[in-house]
């Protein structure tokens, strides 16, 4: 059976560090050994979502270490007010602009998640909240991922009053936001009704004429697919959504939604945002390549990890895996968490301890990790702080992936 962290021998063998090279015959240390490597084997892993960039001094060695000596916080944070064309042609290193799906829409390959950013014990102003989409914006992402029921719509009230200070240019960004169904509000379901009510409202609270991507989170087993399609069809004929896409939804939903969208003459979804990270593979390695394939749906991949809601340190791996779970609004996840914690602790300190060795955080490697997975269109990052932001910038800060 393919074990849980296949790509991370690949890391391993693709980095070149300061020191020695990390040695596969385990040793002290607490590094990990060869028999941790050998379980760690998987095939499906890929270099092309991280192509080599022209960095400065062409005889630079080759390979890849997660550098702190890349740039200063105070370089990025003073990045926030450079001109939009210094943006665009000077990215943070390591951004990738690429199709997303097999639409048109160009998307960097990572994207700010503002769940920790603007929700329950995320930033605690809204000036460090714009401080952190600033510099994200700023280091080359035009991704910025928004839901409805994020804080009680606190998020997309936000980020819109933030869109309207900072002025940028329309077509340099692209806005998600996702529609959720429920039983605890008069709002249930996914009906014709509440679609068309939500992005409207969504459009209020962002202060914009357009949504760039519409997800629709879970499916609703009580409504009609066809009334979910033709819905969704209808807003983007309107003008009020450009794309939308699925969140969440099983492979045989998604595929069932795209044949409803063909018998009906309605725009088919193009993304599908999932969960992806060490100990959640299935989904977006062995159906998610099919579906691109098939019918063009791409993914758009987030996790607990990437987001900021795991600690990064080495030493508190293993402690708590799902730390998510420790917002009140997900409290219900507590069980799950520690359930998650016992079963993991030891592949997660195996992990962390690499990461000591190789020099990053377990953030860092964990993002590195997933963006080798081709099929990661866009990998969602998380922060509540300029801090966590930085740090995550800082993995794909790299210097060149050897030939």
């Amino acid at each position: 059976m393919v074990g849980w962290f296949g790509r991370l021998e690949l890391i391993i063998s693709k980095l070149e560090l300061k020191s020695a090279p990390v040695s596969k015959s385990g040793g002290g240390g607490g590094a990990p050994g060869a028999d941790f490597l050998d379980w760690c084997r998987a095939p499906i892993a890929s270099l092309d979502c991280m192509e080599e960039f022209n960095g400065g001094g062409g005889g630079a060695e080759t390979g890849v270490h997660c550098s702190n000596t890349a740039g200063t916080k105070e370089q990025l944070l003073t990045s926030c007010i450079a001109a939009q064309a210094q943006r665009l042609q000077h990215p943070s290193p390591g951004i990738r602009y690429r199709n997303l799906g097999k639409s048109g829409l160009r998307v960097s390959n990572v994207g700010l998640g503002t769940w920790t950013t603007f929700g329950v014990g995320g930033c605690g102003n809204e000036e460090t909240a714009e401080a952190v989409v600033a510099l994200a914006y700023d280091s080359g992402i035009n991704v910025f991922d928004l839901s409805e029921a994020h804080s009680g719509h606190r998020a997309e009230i936000q980020f819109g009053r933030i869109l309207l200070r900072r002025a940028w240019n329309r077509s340099s960004y692209v806005v998600t936001t996702k529609i959720y169904w429920n039983t605890k509000t008069e709002g249930r379901g996914l009906s014709r009704k509440h679609i068309i009510e939500s992005v409207q409202a969504s459009l209020v609270r962002l202060q914009l004429s357009y949504i760039d991507i519409v997800m629709i989170h879970k499916v609703d087993p009580m409504c009609p697919m066809e009334e979910i399609v033709r819905a969704m069809n209808y807003v983007i004929s309107k003008g009020w959504v450009m794309y939308w896409g699925t969140s969440r939804w099983s492979p045989v939903e998604i595929m069932e939604a795209y044949t409803n969208c063909r018998q009906f003459n309605c725009v088919t979804p193009i993304v599908e945002q999932a969960e992806y990270h060490l100990f959640y593979r299935e989904k977006p390695e062995l159906y998610m390549p099919e579906l691109y394939n098939k019918i063009g749906v791409g993914l758009m991949a987030w996790s607990t990890v990437t987001i900021g809601m795991v600690s990064s340190k080495p030493e508190d791996c293993g402690v708590s895996f799902l730390s998510r779970s420790s917002y009140k609004e997900y409290a219900w996840k507590d069980k799950s968490a520690d359930e998650e914690t016992r079963k993991y602790s030891d592949k997660l300190r195996d992990v962390c301890a690499l990461a000591e060795r190789l020099g990053c955080s377990f953030g860092q490697l964990a993002i590195a990790w997933s963006l080798k997975n081709e099929s990661v269109q866009c990998l969602l990052l998380g922060a509540s702080n300029i801090d966590q932001l930085y740090e995550s910038l800082q993995s794909l800060q790299v210097n060149r992936f050897r030939n």
